[in-house]
């Protein structure tokens, strides 16, 4: 590592080290979405979410309980709790959650395929999936600034817009 990012030996050891191991660890950080959730799961990591209320990205398109282990933060603070539960997962299940990793991986792809990233973008990755995003919260957003000009002056409109 150099000054907070990663050198290019760094880079290489943290690829290796994310596809050599059975889960990599996603604590809840100041951002609804990290490259940790992106970098697991291309690896076939099974991600560990440790979060009492977490957006994830893709919600609604990705059933994260289908391959992702979610661990309250009082539990992981418990001492050997989070090493004693993950332990606790048969090979069974840890191949069952690989099994499916792979088969949503395109959707967390922002990779075209193509030379110097010129050409089509696939349909099932993750540029058009943002786009079907903001598509899907557009009517939330026109009525809550539709709501908000017709209120009048000084009153207060509970705010209905969940945009996550």
């Amino acid at each position: 590592m150099e000054e907070g990012f990663p050198n290019a030996t760094g880079k290489e050891q943290s690829i290796k080290g994310m596809r050599s191991t059975e889960f990599c660890l996603h604590p809840a950080g100041d951002t609804p979405t990290s490259c940790r959730l992106f970098d697991a799961i291309q690896s076939l990591c099974i991600p560990v979410i440790v979060s009492d209320n977490i957006e994830l990205p893709f919600e609604g398109m990705v059933d994260y309980s289908e391959f992702s282990v979610f661990v309250a933060v009082s539990d992981a603070l418990q001492p050997n709790w989070l090493v004693r539960q993950l332990r606790s997962y048969s090979d069974e299940q840890k191949s069952r959650f690989r099994r499916i990793i792979a088969q949503v991986q395109p959707i967390f792809r922002y990779d075209n395929s193509h030379a110097g990233g010129i050409g089509p973008i696939p349909s099932d990755d993750a540029v058009n999936h943002i786009w079907k995003k903001v598509y899907q919260k557009l009517p939330m957003i026109k009525e809550a600034i539709i709501r908000e000009k017709r209120k009048p002056p000084g009153v207060s409109v509970p705010l209905r817009c969940h945009c996550t």
